[in-house]
């Protein structure tokens, strides 16, 4: 079984917020692969579904964020398992908004809700990183991830969610490459190729008179030729 992680805070009132991209991840893909309904669980919500015969458990934490890591750990401790297989979805400030990159283990790079997972359960897991942008000054940071995201970020924030979602298949089958590729199609699709202009028939060009070069007389004398 595999472990996917949203990280948010509960609650009508963060829903939108930037910081609670990783709920809108796996909402998502719960949505489009028909998994169960959400149910409290483990200090959170899960559901649950297949991809092939892979089993994956979604679970959006409701200890709010920087407590992230008591929920990951019970559902993990729960269903036996290993923290390789535990995948989470966060914000990222260190990325501009659309990207999205994969990383495997190392730091928490002081985002709270890693920083408690890393408590809970250790550096072993992976996770991906979703790209919010910086508001440009670290006194600015805490207002800005628990603000709503801005109308302008409709178009690429859905793209993106679209692109997890199709390639969440390939997540579950350990395929991080082909995840990856699954987003950045749907982030930017392959232009379509414009078909050739037909061929034209050049019209052959008029040809200009011949000037005529006779003398008067020669011209005269030509009527009464036979």
């Amino acid at each position: 079984m595999k472990l996917f992680v949203g990280l948010g805070n509960p609650g009508a009132k963060y829903a939108a917020n930037r910081h609670n991209i990783g709920f809108m991840a796996v909402d998502r893909i719960a949505a489009d692969h028909s998994f169960t309904p959400w149910k409290r669980a483990f200090q959170g919500q899960i559901s649950d579904g297949r991809f092939g015969s892979e089993k994956v458990l979604l679970l959006k934490p409701e200890t709010f964020m920087n407590l992230s890591g008591q929920s990951v750990q019970a559902a993990a401790a729960f269903h036996k398992i290993d923290a390789a297989d535990i995948t989470v979805f966060h914000d990222e400030l260190d990325l501009p908004p659309a990207k999205i990159k994969a990383k495997f283990g190392g730091g928490h790079a002081g985002h709270n809700g890693l920083r408690s997972i890393h408590a809970h359960l250790g550096e072993g897991y992976a996770r991906l990183r979703l790209g919010i942008g910086h508001p440009g000054h670290k006194d600015r940071v805490a207002d800005y991830v628990l603000h709503d995201f801005a109308k302008a970020d409709q178009a690429w924030l859905d793209d993106l969610m679209a692109g997890i979602s199709a390639g969440a298949a390939h997540l579950a089958g350990g395929d991080v490459p082909k995840f990856l590729n699954a987003v950045a199609l749907r982030m930017a699709p392959p232009k379509e190729k414009k078909p050739a202009p037909a061929a034209q028939n050049t019209p052959n060009p008029i040809e200009a008179p011949v000037a005529d070069t006779r003398s008067p007389m020669e011209k005269l004398l030509d009527r009464f030729r036979p």
